[in-house]
């Protein structure tokens, strides 16, 4: 861990826009960096400036952009500053007015344009300053640095003396290529959470018998991964012996505990050596933002609209096996703190926010349970597959992505084979306000029917396991669709292509919410009939069965089931706990995707055209065999005539 690395990340060059008020020694800073020289009556700004790439051991190219402080230039200087990778403030030793501007006007002018890179502030003209009227630094940044935690480092230097000018700008590079925020947070003077988790993750993969702790040919394989260099027996000893007198518990008979790890990692932090931490971070695969890099998030297929990806066998083994690991008083079920420490070497646990927030069951206690745990990744994997690998890698997946995720077969195939192989349904719930949406969904997630009701305001997703006949299982995901959005979402070309299968809820009491149901159901039929890739199975579900019916809409709606060749509808009450396998009857439409689906007027009139076409066809197709019959026949008749001639 001795090593000085290089800068091994993506990045070609580096951009600094200097910034200040009028008079502060921008230009003079820029000028003495370049030629080593203090030059006088340099114009009003500088053309931009490139460093070369061998000034600065990452070996990376800066270039300098020089600013008008002008009111004249101030959109010029807005565009320049929103392109920085990095922006260098600057005041005049010998100026303290010009120091107050920095807290009082740069720092909340850059906020105001949103510029979000990291800032060094610069104090020029040192040379200048009143030796009988002193600074102390620290006590007057350290309020500033407070406020503004964008701002990386302060230093002070002077052109006309070369005193720390190339400093400056190492700073400025460093901050780019190496920045101290996402690792390190300097109010708490701890790690931050998301560099904790990269490093557990790190040390967990590095820790290969598994013992909690890095021995000596673990961690001198992590050295020689990391820096390409081995550590002497006397350097690991060294390692150890540090963090044994700061923190004894970072180190056990078995070696470097985890503990060890992050407390040697926020030790170069503070020594100023990020480059080390990043240079780890960046050879395990992470970004500046601590998430995988994409080249390793790459998907090993192009999916179609309608396909859909799936969890392999070996990636469903894998997760039950760490489910197991995690569920540490074995009852079948994680508690949120045993899920917090599944994910700990995540950047963050992929399931606190919509849609995966309360997708699935859990028991009364809020624990999750295994089925309730791989619905969650069904579900994962089903709307943002790439997001389903990285947390597969994040947890500690280590076979390649390409035997984790299967691509399922293209819908409008399995319609032609009148048969599927997916193990995944996406079922779209339409129907109107108070239908019994929310009830049916929480019903399928194992909640209790709510007296009161609920009103779903936005878009709410459901996973679950349904148990089929012959003991198979099928993961069923229902996606309520608000009403008010459908116009939205059928307003999209490819809206339906990843809908299974679409079921329309209606009050069975209610007029309204049948005519408005029955609408739905017309407009999805329309939007499948623009497409034949995208036609959807559709069921009817008469909800609220306990109530009192609407006598025609029982009526209308078997007319309607019969014209549109679809089953009748399903009667159900989750009052009363009358679900009438509503969602064994939805996972077998799905199975057959070719049944089901609405005949409407247009689909009617193309099977009629195809069938008349097909006869053209076979009328066509006798007339010529004949015709070529009756040819080869002539031919023989000429052939055997010629021959007796």
């Amino acid at each position: 861990m001795s090593v000085q690395p290089t800068y091994s990340g993506r990045r070609t060059g580096v951009r600094v826009v200097v910034a200040g008020d009028r008079g502060t020694g921008k230009s003079s800073l820029i000028v003495a960096l370049a030629t080593e020289t203090f030059a006088d009556n340099l114009p009003p700004v500088l053309p931009p400036t490139t460093l070369p790439a061998d000034l600065y051991p990452d070996r990376i190219p800066v270039t300098v952009i020089d600013t008008s402080s002008s009111m004249e230039s101030s959109m010029k200087r807005s565009e320049e500053l929103k392109r920085a990778d990095v922006v260098m403030l600057t005041y005049a030793c010998d100026q303290p007015m010009t120091l107050s501007r920095i807290s009082s006007y740069w720092l909340p002018e850059l906020r105001r344009l949103e510029v979000n890179v990291p800032v060094i502030l610069v104090g020029c003209k040192l040379d200048l300053r009143d030796e009988h009227d002193p600074m102390n630094m620290e006590a007057v940044m350290t309020p500033i640095m407070q406020r503004y935690r964008e701002i990386e480092t302060c230093i002070e230097c002077s052109a006309a003396t070369f005193l720390q000018v190339p400093d400056a700008f190492y700073y400025a590079q460093k901050a780019v290529l190496h920045p101290t925020l996402p690792l390190f947070d300097q109010e708490t003077q701890s790690l931050q959470p998301r560099c904790v988790s990269a490093l557990r993750r790190i040390f967990t993969l590095c820790d290969h018998d598994m013992d909690g702790a890095l021995n000596d040919q673990e961690l001198n394989g992590f050295q020689v991964k990391c820096f390409n260099a081995p550590l002497q027996p006397e350097e690991i000893i060294g390692v150890q012996r540090v963090v044994q007198e700061k923190l004894p518990e970072g180190v056990n008979e078995n070696g470097l505990t985890l503990d060890g790890f992050l407390f040697l990692h926020a030790l170069f932090i503070e020594k100023g050596r990020l480059e080390t931490t990043w240079a780890v971070m960046r050879k395990f695969g992470y970004e500046d933002d601590l998430k995988l890099r994409d080249d390793f998030l790459t998907l090993p297929f192009k999916a179609a609209p309608d396909q859909s990806v799936e969890l392999t066998t070996e990636a469903l083994e894998f997760l039950r096996g760490i489910f197991r690991l995690h569920d540490t008083d074995n009852d079948g079920a994680v508690r949120p703190t045993e899920l917090d420490m599944l994910f700990a070497t995540a950047p963050e646990s992929p399931w606190s926010e919509i849609p995966y927030l309360d997708a699935a069951e859990r028991t009364a206690l809020g624990d999750l349970t295994l089925n309730g745990f791989l619905s969650e990744w069904a579900l994962m994997t089903l709307i943002d597959p790439k997001k389903s690998m990285a947390n597969l890698i994040y947890i500690g997946y280590r076979g390649d992505p390409a035997s984790a995720l299967h691509l399922t077969r293209r819908r409008k195939v399995d319609r032609k084979k009148q048969k599927t192989e997916r193990n995944v349904f996406n079922c779209f719930v339409f129907g109107p306000k108070n239908a019994g949406k929310s009830a049916i969904i929480n019903s399928f997630i194992e909640r209790p029917f709510s007296k009161s009701g609920t009103t779903t305001t936005g878009e709410r997703w459901a996973v679950n396991a349904v148990d089929e006949i012959g003991g198979n299982k099928k993961t069923l995901v229902l996606r309520e669709i608000p009403e008010d959005e459908v116009k939205k979402l059928l307003s999209k070309k490819n809206s339906l292509a990843a809908c299974d299968v679409a079921v329309f809820v209606y009050d069975s009491s209610d007029e309204r919410s049948w005519k408005r149901s029955k609408e739905l159901l017309a407009e999805v039929a329309r939007k499948g009939d623009e497409s034949e890739d995208y036609l959807v199975p559709c069921l009817l579900i008469a909800a609220k069965d306990d109530l009192d019916p609407y006598p025609m809409a029982v009526r209308d709606s078997l007319g309607i089931s019969q014209e549109l060749g679809i089953e009748a509808p399903i009667r159900v009450s989750m009052k009363q706990s009358n679900l009438n396998n509503v969602f064994g009857r939805i996972v077998y439409a799905a199975e057959h995707p070719h049944l089901s689906i609405p005949e409407t007027e247009t689909r009617k009139n193309r099977k009629k055209y195809r069938q008349l076409f097909n006869r053209s066809l076979t009328f066509v197709s006798v007339g010529t065999a004949a015709a070529v019959v009756g040819l080869v026949a002539y031919r023989a008749y000429a052939a055997r005539k010629s021959a007796s001639a």
